[in-house]
């Protein structure tokens, strides 16, 4: 099992995300290679709640096709978290080479209205044996 992580931290918010090959749902022979990503979420700034509104996500394969995944919310929930709060979610990417990477950023909602971007830092998806 090949596991990849990586962190960001932006205006006090920190999100981690760890991603793994599924091979019992990936089918090579056919190009088609599926991945899990669990997200952690972290209210580490000093003061302000965070509201989590949107999210972008862009994906690429191996060969630089690039799909990218803009919507409400992670997984049906828009949590909300107050300092020293984290929401952790899991779910997935399907690609049809054996390495990729995602990145992205999570569009939060401060107590005043303001919107910030909150960054994704890059990870890679990985079949095993695929990365140096």
């Amino acid at each position: 099992m090949t596991e990849t992580e990586s962190t960001a931290v932006t205006h006090g918010v920190r999100v981690t995300v760890q991603s793994q090959y599924v091979a019992d749902q990936s089918a090579p022979a056919m190009g088609r290679y599926v991945f899990a990503y669990r997200v952690r979420i972290a209210n580490e700034s000093s003061s302000e709640p965070v509201h989590l509104q949107t999210r972008h996500w862009i994906i690429r394969d191996q060969l630089g096709k690039e799909e990218q995944v803009r919507g409400p919310g992670v997984v049906g929930e828009f949590p909300r978290l107050e300092r020293g709060q984290a929401f952790e979610y899991t779910s997935g990417a399907i690609l049809e080479t054996p390495r990729g990477e995602m990145r992205g950023s999570y569009q939060m909602k401060l107590p005043d209205g303001d919107i910030i971007d909150v960054t994704i830092a890059p990870f890679a998806l990985a079949m095993p044996f695929t990365l140096n």
